[in-house]
C-alpha cells in the first residue's frame, strides 16, 4: 500500500467505513480519534450532513463529544456513495446492515450492492486494498459471494490485486465506543496470509501496548463466531428468564442471588444471566433467527435455538400476566411504561421488550402512558397516537393504575416509592429489572418484580 499517511513517527492506513450505522459510525470515529483519515461512506444525505456538522444521527454514549471533535480536526468526513471512499483508502470496512427476511433467514441485499460498487471502484485502482466485512454474514458469504462479486466488478483477483477478510465485531449498543476501543479479543477470517497480516498490523497500530488477543483463522470459521457468539448469549438470557419464572413461584425465592450463586462457577460466570422481560435489539434476535434458518438449510433441526426463541417470545406474556393478577382486569386500565429502548444508553427501540409488552396492552384495549430518555421520537414514529407520551417518569406514573419498569435507566432510580404511592391511582409497581429495592418498596407500594415471590 503506496498511500499510507504520516503521522508522527509511524504511518498509518487510510481507512473507508461503508455504512454509518451503529457499528460504522462508532468504528469510524474511534479510528478518526486516534489519527486515521477515515471516510465514512453513505446514501443518507440526511446522515451525511448530521455527520459533518458533528451531530451523530442515533444516540450512543460518547459518540457526540468524539464526533464533534474528529469532524473539527478534519479526521473524518461523511460522503455519498462508494467510490471515492474506496479510491482514497487503504483498507474498507463494510458495515451496511444485514437485515431479515420473513422466515428470518439473512437478506444480504445490501452486502451484494456494496460489493459490487467496491469492486467497480477497484477496477480503478492499482495499489492493494484490503476489503474487510464487519457486517455479521452466514458462514460461506464472503468466500462464496463477496469474493466473486469483487473479482467480477473488479476485474482483478483476491490474493493478487487486493485482500478479502471478515472481521465481525461484538459491540454492545450503550457501550459501543468503549466495546471498540477496549475489545475482548479480535477476530480474523483471512483469505490468505498477506490479508491477515495486513489487518493485525493495523489493529497493533490501533491498539498499540493495548493489543488483545487476535485470532486468525478461515473466513467461514470467523462468520460462524459471530453467530455463535451471539446464539449463546441469548441462551443465558433465556435460561435465566426460565430460571426466574419458576422462582415466581416459589416462596423467598430470588432470581438475582440464584444468578450470583451459579455464575461464580468459573465454568458458567455471571455476565448476561441478568433476568427480565427478554431480550431485544438489532443483534440476539436477528442474528438467532438467521443461525436457525441457516441450520435447516443444512437440514440440521436447531432445538435448542428454537427453545430459546420461544422462551424469550413468552417472556413479554408473562410480564403482562403478572399485571393482569395485580389488576383483576386489563380493559380500561391506565398503564405507565418506564424504559422503551431494549436496553439503557441507546435510542435503538428494534425488538424492544417494551414494545412487545404494549403490543400485548393494546390488544386488551389499555391506556398506556410511556416515558424514555432517549427513545421517545422512535416510539412516537411507530405508535403515532395510539399511547400517550409522556415528558418525564412522574408525569408518566401520574394517575396510572399500574407502572411496568422496562428498561434500567439510571435516571429512574430517583422516583421513590413515596412518589408512586402519592402520584398514582393504584400504586402497583411491576419492575422487570429489580431495578428498586423490593424491601423498601413493598413497604409502601404494592410491588412486584420478575423472578422473585
Amino acid at each position: 500500500m503506496d498511500s499510507l499517511i504520516l503521522h508522527g513517527e509511524k504511518k498509518m492506513y487510510k481507512i473507508s467505513i461503508l455504512g454509518t450505522g451503529y457499528v460504522g459510525l462508532c468504528t469510524a470515529v474511534c479510528f478518526a480519534d486516534k489519527g486515521y483519515n477515515v471516510l465514512t461512506s453513505t446514501y443518507n444525505e440526511k446522515n451525511i450532513k448530521l455527520i459533518n456538522n458533528g451531530i451523530p444521527p442515533f444516540y450512543e454514549p460518547q459518540l457526540e463529544e468524539m464526533l464533534k471533535r474528529v469532524v473539527q480536526t478534519g479526521k473524518l468526513e461523511a460522503i455519498y456513495g462508494r467510490e471515492k471512499a474506496v479510491l482514497e483508502s487503504d483498507i474498507s470496512f463494510l458495515t451496511v446492515g444485514t437485515p431479515s427476511k420473513e422466515d428470518g433467514s439473512i437478506d444480504l441485499k445490501f452486502i451484494k450492492t456494496s460489493t459490487q460498487e467496491v469492486g467497480k471502484a477497484l477496477k480503478q485502482k492499482r495499489d492493494y486494498h484490503l476489503v474487510v466485512i464487519k457486517s455479521t454474514v452466514v458462514p460461506g458469504t464472503t468466500r462464496k459471494i463477496v469474493k466473486p462479486l469483487l473479482e467480477k466488478h473488479s476485474g482483478r483477483k483476491i490474493g493478487i490485486d487486493f485482500g478479502l477478510a471478515m472481521s465481525p465485531e461484538f459491540l454492545r449498543q450503550g457501550r459501543s465506543i468503549y466495546d471498540t476501543l477496549n475489545p475482548d479479543r479480535i477476530i480474523i477470517g483471512e483469505y490468505d496470509e498477506k490479508t491477515g497480516s495486513t489487518l493485525v498490523k493495523l489493529y497493533k497500530e490501533f491498539y498499540e501496548e493495548k493489543v488483545p488477543k487476535i485470532l486468525r483463522m478461515s473466513l467461514a470459521s470467523a462468520e460462524m463466531i459471530k453467530y455463535a457468539n451471539n446464539a449463546f448469549l441469548a441462551t443465558k438470557i433465556s435460561f435465566i428468564n426460565e430460571i426466574a419464572n419458576i422462582c415466581e413461584k416459589i416462596d423467598n425465592s430470588n432470581v438475582d442471588l440464584i444468578a450470583k450463586g451459579i455464575g461464580l462457577d468459573d465454568r458458567i460466570n455471571p455476565r448476561f444471566l441478568k433476568a427480565g422481560p427478554g431480550w431485544g435489539g438489532s443483534c440476539f434476535p436477528k442474528d438467532v433467527k438467521a443461525l436457525i434458518a441457516f441450520s435447516e438449510r443444512l437440514e440440521i433441526n436447531p432445538m435448542i435455538l428454537n427453545a430459546v426463541i420461544e422462551v424469550n417470545k413468552k417472556q413479554a406474556e408473562q410480564v403482562v400476566s403478572m399485571a393482569r393478577q395485580e389488576l383483576d382486569e386489563l380493559k380500561s386500565k391506565t398503564i405507565a411504561i418506564l424504559g422503551l429502548s431494549f436496553k439503557p444508553n441507546t435510542s435503538d427501540i428494534r425488538e424492544s421488550p417494551a414494545f412487545k409488552i404494549i403490543d400485548h396492552l393494546l390488544r386488551n384495549k389499555v391506556k398506556i402512558k410511556v416515558y424514555d430518555p432517549q427513545a421517545m421520537e422512535n416510539t412516537r414514529k411507530h405508535y403515532q397516537e395510539k399511547i400517550v407520551y409522556s415528558k418525564n417518569a412522574i408525569e408518566c406514573i401520574t394517575d396510572a393504575d399500574c407502572c411496568i419498569l422496562v428498561t434500567d435507566w439510571n435516571e429512574f432510580q430517583k422516583v421513590l416509592p413515596k412518589t408512586f404511592k402519592a402520584k398514582m391511582k393504584t400504586p402497583i409497581l411491576i419492575d422487570t429489572r429489580r431495578l428498586y429495592n423490593s424491601i423498601e418498596y413493598s413497604k409502601v407500594i404494592q410491588y412486584k418484580a420478575v423472578g422473585m415471590m
